[in-house]
């Protein structure tokens, strides 16, 4: 072995560099991202704008309890610049960063139930898997979507500078991670932009997708602004140039802000941040509440199902705030089982900052404003159900769940039945778009009273027709409604 060997060697050894192999579902999920993705290729910056400022919303909570954390630096912040000589774009935050754990962790695996059952469904077809890949979520990955190699450089607030980490990959199935000197808290992303990809190392570009994608995104977004000075003809006047740095968001939240002032399309674009999500929402609901109660809620029915819908026991819920701090996401205990289909926001001064999914179970509030975002949310469908195709188009993907609601919530059975759709035998096909008012509207007048059982749950169209001689049986469903009317 030369010399030169040995202290390259060396050098590895004392920064503890390795070389590590991508989690087998990262190695499909990038090979067939990069693919199917390609011409939405821009989302690459939302999502990686969207984890920094989970990076910094998780600091700030976690300084709560230890503002030592912040380490002389509270004024939480995403930075963006790029180098067109190198053809680079670098996007850094001085949020919660991560330890060489977490890096592994979150940079080389996906810690996601499902996944494997995700990946089956992926065909190659790119139209097709393009959609698939939304409903999963690309996160961090899809930087790969335009850069061929991503280089990562990180330390977490709290820790000592020489326990920084560095991470570098191609994407081609394998990363390195190794140990470096970094007095920055936070996390720094460095882009090495593919050939066909250089239109995104300028400062319009960047600056458009920002306002695009992220305005709605409370902490701010700056980038590098450079001014020189002119002379009294107009002139640049050489030497002059400062740079500065300018916040090119809003840096506001959205759902703070009155109704009356945010757009259409400012909610269709939090609703991407909120469910990592490319399609626009069906409906939305942004309501303040103030009284006894004092909350602002920002809830969004979505345009399609998340690929881990029919797992009960999947994350879900929506992201919580008190007091416009962040305290975290997917808070389950504020909406029932069977819509948890909804995504949003909750911003409410109810509850205190320090606390935990365990004291949320403990909270009577936390049951006051769940009675309150179950009606919300049932009056947003019941809106929505007026638009025939756009109901039906939630029917067909979401209607499965909302089945489980009169089973779940005897409180709400009755709104709930009123959103239901059924196949009839009135049309002879498979198709569920009769509502029990329907069938109402069609009885003959002056027909006797009956009691009908709808199994709700479980029951097909072929069953359906066949209903009148098997009532007794299907009375034993466990989910079922009893509706009395004239038929």
């Amino acid at each position: 072995m030369t010399t030169a060997t040995h202290e390259q060697a060396a050098d590895k050894s004392a920064n503890h560099e390795e070389t590590l192999g991508f989690q087998t579902e990262v190695k499909q999920l990038l090979n067939l991202m990069i693919h199917s993705l390609y011409s939405n290729r821009e989302i690459f910056l939302r999502e990686l704008i969207s984890n920094a400022a989970d990076a910094c919303d998780k600091l700030r909570y976690a300084a709560l309890d230890n503002d030592a954390l912040y380490e002389g630096d509270s004024e939480l912040r995403i930075e963006i610049e790029h180098d067109k000589e190198a053809n680079t774009i670098t996007l850094r935050d001085n949020g919660v960063g991560m330890n060489r754990e977490d890096v592994i962790a979150n940079l080389g695996t996906i810690a996601r139930s499902g996944t494997a059952e995700f990946l089956k469904q992926l065909s190659g077809e790119q139209q097709k898997d393009a959609k698939l890949i939304g409903q999963f979520g690309v996160g961090f990955y899809s930087g790969f979507i335009v850069a061929d190699e991503i280089s990562v450089r990180t330390r977490k607030a709290g820790t000592q500078a020489s326990e920084g980490v560095e991470w570098r990959s191609k994407g081609e199935g394998e990363f390195t991670v190794a140990d470096i000197e970094r007095a920055q808290h936070g996390t720094e992303i460095t882009l090495h932009l593919k050939e066909d990809a250089k239109e995104f190392a300028d400062d319009y570009r960047l600056q458009g997708l920002v306002r695009k994608y992220s305005d709605h995104i409370e902490v701010p977004v700056r980038m590098p602004k450079t001014e020189t000075a002119k002379d009294d003809e107009g002139n640049p006047v050489e030497g002059s140039e400062v740079t500065t740095w300018e916040t090119v968001n809003e840096a506001t939240a959205l759902w703070s802000r009155p109704k009356s002032e945010v757009s259409d399309d400012e909610y269709k674009a939090f609703y991407k941040h909120v469910a990592h999500d490319f399609s626009d929402p069906l409906t939305w609901s942004h309501n303040k509440v103030e009284g006894k109660l004092e909350y602002t809620s920002l809830l969004y029915v979505p345009g399609r199902a998340p690929f881990d819908l029919f797992e009960r026991d999947g994350a879900r819920g929506v992201k919580l705030y008190v007091q416009r701090v962040f305290i975290m996401d997917d808070a389950e205990q504020f909406l029932p089982l069977y819509l948890r289909f909804i995504k949003g926001v909750l911003d409410t001064r109810e509850l205190s900052l320090n606390v935990s999914r365990e004291l949320l179970q403990q909270d009577p509030n936390v049951d006051k404003i769940k009675s309150a975002l179950t009606k919300r949310g049932l009056d947003m469908l019941k809106k929505l159900a007026k638009d025939k195709e756009q109901y039906q188009t939630f029917w067909n993907t979401f209607g499965s769940v909302l089945k489980e609601g009169p089973g779940e919530d005897p409180s709400n059975r009755e709104k709930i039945a009123g959103l239901l759709r059924f196949a009839s035998t009135h049309t002879d096909t498979a198709a569920q778009e009769h509502a029990l008012a329907d069938y109402v509207e069609r009885m003959k007048e002056g027909s006797r009273r009956f009691t009908t059982w709808w199994r709700i749950a479980s029951m097909r169209p072929k069953t359906a027709r066949t209903w009148r001689s098997s009532a007794k049986k299907a009375s034993k469903c466990c989910c079922c409604l009893t509706v009395s009317m004239s038929g």
